[in-house]
């Protein structure tokens, strides 16, 4: 087996270990910690469920990165490990992952007003910028090439708008059990394959892309319906900036993203749209997210969360076979059918009163 292959099935694999072992152990804490998540208003489950799951994730992660580290330092020369793992990017992208997770964790414990956690999302993206990894460029169909060079101001706007978006849109998404850790499952996986295509080359994308899947599954075993633990805002946070980090890592990845993404991107957008023409805070919770539609219509929760899953991956495959305009003209159109589909289906949102969490 080649060292690559190795790395990235090897990584994979013992991510999904570490989250399997992890994730009862992070529920058990939570449980003698008392940081649960307590059924009631937009609150489905019947028990209360442990909450701040996402550090099982973010420890199998860590740990699985660490092992394949620790290989080639034994070896005494990089070995595995594309170069990128010993540049400052990648110190500062783990200082971000770090700043997700205490950020995630103090709303777990002390449940944050939303314009904390909105502090705490641009707090990020600060960590993210000052790492270099900015989006230096755009698809623009309309300029020379297809590519719209950005001026540095833009680029480091349009790079806190992108990680604080991304953290709102997978916050907004967790609304069901195992809906927001298998969407972003998908995500990770067609990121990690984009990032192996011809002309894009990035084998430290892939890698972590892959261990970040991998981490995502092993917890998936007990989050799935019905969830022994939550991703909690710890999980939601910590997966928010990964996928935006490894979008933008290198070849600006993000048309793939915004596409695959496109689900829990456009819902909030328009959630948060129908918000405000009803004069309501932005952050007000409601049951008016898709997935709250879909168990209105009369499905079930798994069928709304494999619903969910599907539409997802056909936009995952889409992906891969068109170019950054057309993956834009895509999400455009599926933004339109998306919208004329929330304005069919029936909406019984609550009022903020009456539920407890975006």
């Amino acid at each position: 087996m080649a060292p690559v292959t190795l790395l990235f099935v090897g990584s994979t694999l013992l991510a999904v270990f570490f989250a399997v072992v992890a994730s009862p152990i992070v529920a058990r804490v939570a449980e003698r910690l008392r940081l649960l998540d307590v059924p009631g208003g937009r609150r489905l489950h019947p028990r209360p469920v442990p909450r701040p799951g996402g550090l099982a994730i973010a420890a199998a992660f860590g740990l699985a990165i660490f092992a394949f580290w620790l290989v080639d330092r034994i070896a005494g020369h990089p070995f595995l490990i594309p170069d990128e793992v010993r540049s400052r990017r990648f110190t500062l992208t783990a200082v971000a992952a770090v700043v997700a997770l205490v950020v995630g964790f103090l709303d777990d414990v002390f449940d944050l007003r939303a314009r904390w956690q909105l502090l705490g999302h641009v707090a990020i993206a600060a960590v993210v910028v000052a790492a270099g990894i900015r989006i230096d460029f755009l698809t623009d169909p309309f300029a020379p090439g297809g590519i719209a060079v950005l001026a540095l101001p833009i680029a480091v706007g349009s790079t806190v708008f992108w990680v604080t978006g991304m953290n709102v849109a997978i916050n907004f998404l967790d609304g069901l059990d195992g809906l927001a850790a298998g969407v972003a499952v998908i995500a990770a996986l067609t990121l990690g394959a984009t990032a192996l295509l011809p002309g894009v080359e990035e084998p430290f994308v892939a890698w972590m892309s892959f261990t970040l899947a991998g981490a995502i599954c092993g917890f998936l075993v007990f989050n799935f319906h019905p969830a022994k633990v939550f991703l909690g805002t710890t999980g939601v946070t910590f997966l928010g900036t990964m996928l935006a980090v490894l979008s933008i890592f290198g070849t600006a990845k993000v048309p793939t993203a915004l596409l695959v993404l496109a689900v829990p991107i456009v819902d909030t957008f328009y959630v948060l749209v129908r918000r405000t023409i009803q004069r309501r805070p932005p952050f007000a919770p409601d049951r008016g997210h898709l997935h709250h539609r879909l168990l209105d219509l009369g499905l079930t929760h798994s069928q709304s969360v494999l619903l969910i899953y599907a539409l997802t991956c056909g936009l995952a495959a889409l992906s891969f076979v068109m170019d950054g305009k057309a993956q834009l003209a895509t999400f455009v159109a599926f933004a339109l059918f998306l919208g004329v589909l929330l304005v069919a289906l029936p909406d019984r949102s609550q009022p903020a009163e009456n539920a407890d969490r975006a």
